[in-house]
């Protein structure tokens, strides 16, 4: 029957326990993973977001969280778009298309998305009560052309092109030191931390005295539980127990079973009070991740940006090249005809070398565009693409379908107006705003860390003894010697009367009983004080802190002075290209009148084959001069767009779309218009009309 309560009452005490662990352990933790519905199978090229800030729960694998999670490799193929626009050896490209395949598959974008999870790591880290190891925010400028960089330069400012990171301890942004954001009271781990000890120990000693035994073996099991909670508050549950065995003759009991609990309960009531000073980092590390967010939006703008400059470039290079054959033919159709008439007698030889020379030069501007059209084709596929080991999009001349569309009218649109859209929709305004946020939490949490040290504390806990007689201390088993000493237990044949009583056996569940029986309680309250007499380094940081953030808000007013700045010069560059083309216009219509003027005139005899080749030479440097004029008004216009912080929502871009790597809608820029002789399917565009040949002159 004893047997029976005794294993009843262990069984009790271990359920309690266990149960108090599992409680405390639920108390406080993080959210965990919901089980989610089967979705439908996202495209391969897409990118697959996973959110890390929630942990791996015990269940249903008991293990999870303590084994590493697999991150997918980097997917570097190309998207099904790319094969899509591939016709018969050329990349037929209009800008909505260039836009999308960027969106799909720059690397720069590639990399930035990686940030949205490694922001979402830290969030969870700071659930955990760590300090943060900081988020990448910077635009990723890896990619060349289009003006960004430029090609050859070091571009990028951190490890793949990313900035070090805004919320890190010690990090820095924008020029300005973050040493003092999340400095606070010291955090304990939030994440509730059971710690264990079991050890044997077999001893055997050398005596100096008959008070020592030879031989002491200790069996040992304790546990803890400790955690922490956003409130400040520190709980720790101790469970110790030790068995030991002694030969010693003056130990009463032995084996000796010993247990003990011990449950404690810390508040700080200065420094570390509150939730501001403990949640600071899972504050901060929720900014951080609103960033990213930010920071993204601003990589998808520059890099939109810079598709759309790389496109006009392209464009341009592409249409010069039209340029030039039609002026190299030309000037080979005027070679033709200045040797038929110098075989005949009616020109001098000397205008054969006069316009072999024309040839020569023209010849040497047309490989000049060649190979600038060829490279800006290569830059263009390589922003487009993941790689370009596709042999087929490697060797692929890339065509742009789309040409400028010229206003009528330019929209007249209020300088204040474009103004306060900039300061409603620029990433870098907002990414300023949200740093300040975060250095006005640190101002708090730093003034509390100037505190003194005053923590309330109370404990209850109780302890119990269990064991059996030592029989080396029974009188009947000790030499005559020492039973006449009378120290010993039972009956004592020296003595004819008997020693100690003889001590009951007790067994472990009964040493647990006299745990919670409240047979030795160890109960008590009390408070810690701890003051630093002079404070030097906490009025430092205070001071320190203090100053970051004014530095800040002056830092956020220059962003806005620069902001208003771009804004009007960007309208300006609109108003002024705008004018330039109007004016390369002109100077070609003149420089088409001229030269047909000058071939009437060399008609009638009143001119030579130089002035017509020198009047064909000003109308393709016209036509030169108005296709880059063009180009160049229609980046003002894009950097118009990006200085508002509107090119995104012109283009009609969902940044949901981008953030998956997956178009669900083509993007739709304004004042682009489809070429008419690049359709697909279609030959490269020719020379609008044929060069004339020069009429003979009259004798």
């Amino acid at each position: 029957m004893r047997l029976s309560r005794v294993s009843l009452l262990q069984s009790l005490a271990t359920l309690a326990l266990a149960c108090s662990f599992s409680v405390l352990g639920r108390a406080q933790a993080p959210d965990a993973p919901q089980p989610q519905a089967p979705s439908a199978a996202a495209p391969a090229n897409s990118f697959q977001s996973v959110d890390y800030s929630k942990p791996q729960s015990h269940f249903p694998n008991p293990i999870g969280p303590y084994m590493p999670r697999h991150v997918a490799p980097v997917n570097l193929n190309n998207s099904a778009r790319i094969d899509q626009l591939l016709h018969d050896g050329k990349l037929m490209l209009s800008m909505d298309d260039a836009i999308a395949l960027a969106l799909e598959n720059n690397l720069d974008l590639v990399i930035a998305r990686y940030n949205f999870n490694i922001a979402e790591t830290d969030l969870l880290r700071s659930k955990a009560g760590a300090s943060l190891l900081g988020t990448p925010l910077g635009v990723v400028q890896n990619t060349p052309g289009g003006g960004v960089g430029g090609l050859g330069s070091q571009v990028g400012s951190g490890a793949g092109g990313t900035n070090p990171g805004s919320g890190g301890a010690g990090a820095g942004t924008n020029g300005l030191n973050e040493n003092t954001v999340g400095i606070g009271a010291p955090l304990v781990s939030f994440d509730p931390i059971l710690t264990g000890t079991l050890q044997s120990d077999h001893d055997r000693l050398e005596c100096s005295s008959i008070f020592c035994g030879t031989v002491q073996n200790t069996g040992t099991w304790n546990f803890n539980y400790s955690q922490a909670f956003y409130t400040g508050t520190n709980i720790s549950l101790g469970f110790d127990n030790t068995r030991t065995f002694s030969n010693n003759l003056f130990n009463t009991i032995s084996p000796t079973l010993n247990s003990s609990f011990n449950f404690r309960v810390t508040q700080p009531l200065l420094q570390g009070f509150g939730l501001a000073s403990n949640t600071r980092w899972i504050q901060i590390a929720k900014n951080n991740r609103e960033e990213t967010d930010v920071s993204f939006r601003q990589q998808v703008t520059s890099t939109v940006d810079q598709i759309e400059n790389m496109y006009w470039d392209l464009a341009y290079a592409y249409e010069n090249v039209r340029v030039q054959n039609e002026s190299l033919a030309f000037a080979k159709k005027t070679l033709s005809d200045t040797q038929k008439q110098v075989k005949i007698g009616s020109l001098a030889p000397i205008e054969i070398v006069r316009a072999q020379n024309t040839v020569a030069q023209d010849q040497q501007t047309l490989t000049v565009a060649e190979t600038n059209l060829q490279l800006e084709q290569l830059l263009m596929k390589n922003a487009l693409s993941r790689n370009l080991q596709d042999p087929m999009l490697a060797k692929a001349d890339v065509i742009p379908t789309s040409t400028v569309l010229l206003p009528a009218q330019e929209p007249v649109v209020p300088t204040e107006d474009l103004i306060n859209d900039a300061l409603s929709h620029r990433a870098e305004l907002a990414l300023s705003r949200i740093d300040l946020a975060n250095r006005r939490l640190s101002l708090k949490t730093v003034r509390n860390a100037m505190l003194p040290t005053l923590n309330a504390f109370a404990y209850y806990g109780g302890s119990g003894l269990g064991g059996s007689q030592n029989p080396a201390n029974l009188c009947v088993n000790q030499p005559p010697e020492l039973q006449s000493a009378g120290f010993c237990s039972g009956p004592n044949p020296a003595t004819g009367g008997s020693g100690a009583p003889v001590t009951p056996t007790v067994g472990y569940g009964s040493t647990l009983e006299q745990l919670i029986n409240s047979s030795a309680p160890d109960k008590g309250l009390g408070l810690t004080l701890n003051i630093p007499l002079r404070n030097r380094a906490a009025e430092a940081v205070q001071v320190r802190s203090e100053l970051e953030y004014r530095q800040t808000e002056v830092y956020l007013q220059q962003i806005e002075n620069k902001v208003r700045i771009e804004v009007q010069n960007a309208q300006f560059g609109v108003v002024q290209n705008r004018a330039s083309v109007d004016a390369a216009q002109a100077a070609v219509n003149l420089a088409r009148q001229s030269l047909d003027a000058e071939q009437k005139k060399y008609a009638l005899g009143a001119s030579t084959t130089t002035l017509v080749l020198q009047q064909q030479s000003g109308l393709a440097t016209a036509e030169s001069t108005l296709l880059s004029a063009m180009a160049a008004y229609e980046k003002s216009r894009v950097e118009l767009d990006r200085s508002t912080g509107l090119l995104l929502e012109h283009s009609r871009i969902d940044i949901a779309d981008a953030q998956r790597g997956q178009m669900s809608a083509l993007p739709n820029v304004p004042y682009v218009t489809p070429r008419q002789d690049t359709l697909p399917g279609m030959q490269i565009s020719q020379p609008e009309q044929a060069p004339q040949p020069l009429p003979q002159p009259q004798p």
